[in-house]
């Protein structure tokens, strides 16, 4: 049972034109005027699939946005929690000076705990993965920059033709997310033994509320892409 508003939401993926964020705009704006915490669980932006006219004006655009959440919202606690799209250095280093002046902001890497429930991107769960494979894999998003034109049009016609959707639910397996999450959490030091109950995460763009894994439960909002299912988790903290 919740005792304070508290909720994640990720794969926002602002900025690419696949995205339709914006819709969901004012939704998030309100839930945050409700919230005492608010995780965002990366992949908020995309600097790979980004329309703007540089990643500069994209890292300048994710920052302005941040702010004004942050800003309006001064009693709320808002976590940032790094994904793989979003882990763009120089985003990185701004978001550092954000999270300096704004003292209800911080920002994790990888993950954060907070009592029973651990918040994470869910990039771990695209294969088996120990938290050094992890941190090797993010390695090569750092200097991420945003893809051509020709594959612009490429990725358009794999939403156009479903086929992220197919993706989602057919690579993204429930049983196969939740046990690959929860090897790397047993690696880490926050399996189930540890008092984790909830696990929220994000990445696979699929929708699961409430799954239950070998004594966790796993939660995962999906993505404001055509053709998937997304919604603003409320948190069990």
């Amino acid at each position: 049972m919740t005792t304070e508003n508290s909720y994640f939401v990720s794969d926002l993926h602002m900025f690419s034109r696949r995205s339709r964020s914006h819709l969901h705009d004012e939704e998030i704006l309100a839930t945050a005027a409700d919230a005492h915490t608010f995780v965002l669980g990366g992949d908020i932006f995309d600097f790979r699939w980004s329309t703007l006219c540089s990643v500069a004006a994209t890292v300048d655009a994710s920052i302005n946005w941040l702010e004004r959440l942050v800003g309006e919202n001064a009693h709320c606690g808002f976590h940032f929690v790094l994904g793989n799209h979003d882990s763009n250095q120089r985003f990185v280093d701004r978001l550092e000076d954000l999270s300096q002046s704004a003292e209800n902001l911080s920002w994790h890497k990888y993950y954060i705990r907070l009592g029973q429930s651990m918040f994470l991107h869910g990039d771990v769960a695209d294969r088996r993965m120990t938290h050094t494979m992890l941190t090797e894999s993010r390695v090569r998003w750092r200097d991420d920059e945003q893809r051509s034109p020709f594959r612009h049009l490429l990725y358009d016609s794999v939403v156009h033709l479903r086929l992220h959707k197919l993706a989602a639910s057919c690579v993204h397996r429930p049983r196969r997310v939740a046990k690959r999450i929860l090897g790397y959490l047993e690696d880490i030091g926050h399996g189930p033994d540890s008092g984790v109950q909830d696990v929220y995460f994000g990445h696979t763009h699929a929708a699961m509320s409430d799954y239950e894994y070998a004594g966790l439960r796993f939660h995962n909002g999906g993505a404001p892409i055509n053709g998937l299912d997304f919604r603003i988790i409320e948190t069990n903290l």
